[in-house]
Protein backbone atom coordinates (compact mmCIF):
# COMPACT_ATOMS: atom_id res chain seq x y z
CA UNK A 1 0.00 0.00 0.00
CA UNK A 2 1.31 3.45 -0.88
CA UNK A 3 1.56 5.88 1.99
CA UNK A 4 -0.47 9.04 2.05
CA UNK A 5 1.54 11.89 0.57
CA UNK A 6 1.21 15.08 2.56
CA UNK A 7 1.84 18.56 1.32
CA UNK A 8 5.35 19.93 1.38
CA UNK A 9 4.32 23.46 0.38
CA UNK A 10 3.12 26.26 2.59
CA UNK A 11 4.58 26.57 6.06
CA UNK A 12 1.33 26.32 8.02
CA UNK A 13 0.01 23.42 5.92
CA UNK A 14 3.21 21.46 6.44
CA UNK A 15 3.05 22.16 10.16
CA UNK A 16 -0.55 20.90 10.38
CA UNK A 17 0.23 17.81 8.30
CA UNK A 18 3.26 16.92 10.38
CA UNK A 19 1.19 17.20 13.55
CA UNK A 20 -1.90 15.43 12.24
CA UNK A 21 -0.52 12.62 10.07
CA UNK A 22 0.39 10.12 12.79
CA UNK A 23 -2.91 10.47 14.65
CA UNK A 24 -5.36 8.90 12.16
CA UNK A 25 -2.89 6.10 11.43
CA UNK A 26 -2.78 5.20 15.11
CA UNK A 27 -6.57 5.49 15.38
CA UNK A 28 -7.13 3.31 12.31
CA UNK A 29 -4.77 0.62 13.55
CA UNK A 30 -6.52 0.62 16.91
CA UNK A 31 -10.02 0.56 15.36
CA UNK A 32 -9.01 -1.84 12.58
CA UNK A 33 -11.16 0.22 10.21
CA UNK A 34 -11.45 3.60 8.52
CA UNK A 35 -14.22 4.58 10.93
CA UNK A 36 -12.11 7.01 12.98
CA UNK A 37 -12.41 10.50 14.43
CA UNK A 38 -11.08 13.55 12.60
CA UNK A 39 -8.12 15.39 14.03
CA UNK A 40 -9.23 18.75 15.39
CA UNK A 41 -7.69 21.54 13.32
CA UNK A 42 -6.75 19.18 10.50
CA UNK A 43 -10.09 18.46 8.87
CA UNK A 44 -8.85 18.19 5.29
CA UNK A 45 -5.91 16.00 6.25
CA UNK A 46 -8.19 13.75 8.31
CA UNK A 47 -10.82 13.47 5.59
CA UNK A 48 -8.18 12.74 2.96
CA UNK A 49 -6.68 10.03 5.13
CA UNK A 50 -9.97 8.29 5.89
CA UNK A 51 -11.14 8.50 2.27
CA UNK A 52 -7.84 7.07 1.03
CA UNK A 53 -7.82 4.35 3.67
CA UNK A 54 -11.40 3.31 2.92
CA UNK A 55 -10.64 3.16 -0.81
CA UNK A 56 -7.62 0.95 -0.14
CA UNK A 57 -9.66 -1.34 2.11
CA UNK A 58 -12.42 -1.56 -0.49
CA UNK A 59 -9.92 -2.41 -3.19
CA UNK A 60 -8.29 -5.08 -1.08
CA UNK A 61 -11.63 -6.67 -0.25
CA UNK A 62 -11.21 -6.29 3.50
Amino acid sequence: MKALQLTDQGGRSVEISNYAAPIPRTEALSAQSANIQSVSGATYTSQGYTTSLQAALDKSGL
